[in-house]
């Protein structure tokens, strides 16, 4: 087989290799990726991704529990120059889909945004004062609920 080869292409197999003097030589990498395969579904994995991510609906709370937080803050606004440290548990809308996450935090109020209804932490964090479901703290044992 290797002989009937030599006397097809003979003329044309010792021949070297045809240079362009238009366009340059494609480097290996290149021509590997001409034969890739097509990503026709590019971020169709992330989209499956997301709509299996798990959010919480949420609940209003009770109108005791709203009253009790209600009595808490005020207590706390009166309280902020001994530093007390708290933990808030508040809900935090998903900025993607329907739905969002109870997130509880454990420090120190700083300030009270009155304008803004958020509380400020130490850390920098803001708590949204409307969507706190609970608030508690040692500094909450000496008030009698």
């Amino acid at each position: 087989m290797r002989e009937e080869v030599r006397k097809k292409y003979g003329a044309i197999i010792d021949l070297p290799h045809h240079q362009s003097d238009v366009h340059p030589r494609m480097s290996m990498y290149d021509r590997a990726a001409q034969f890739s395969p097509f990503a026709a579904l590019t971020g169709h994995a992330d989209s499956i991704k997301e709509t299996a991510r798990l959010t919480d609906e949420y609940t209003e709370p009770s109108e005791e529990m709203k009253a009790t937080t209600n009595e808490r803050l005020v207590f706390l606004m009166d309280m902020l120059d001994s530093q007390p440290e708290v933990i808030i548990t508040y809900f935090k809308p998903d900025e993607k889909k329907s739905g969002g996450a109870y997130i509880t935090i454990t420090g120190i109020v700083k300030k009270f945004k009155q304008y803004e209804r958020q509380i400020q932490m130490s850390t920098g964090e803001l708590v949204p004062i409307d969507m706190i479901f609970g608030i508690d703290g040692e500094i909450f044992d000496q008030l009698d609920f």
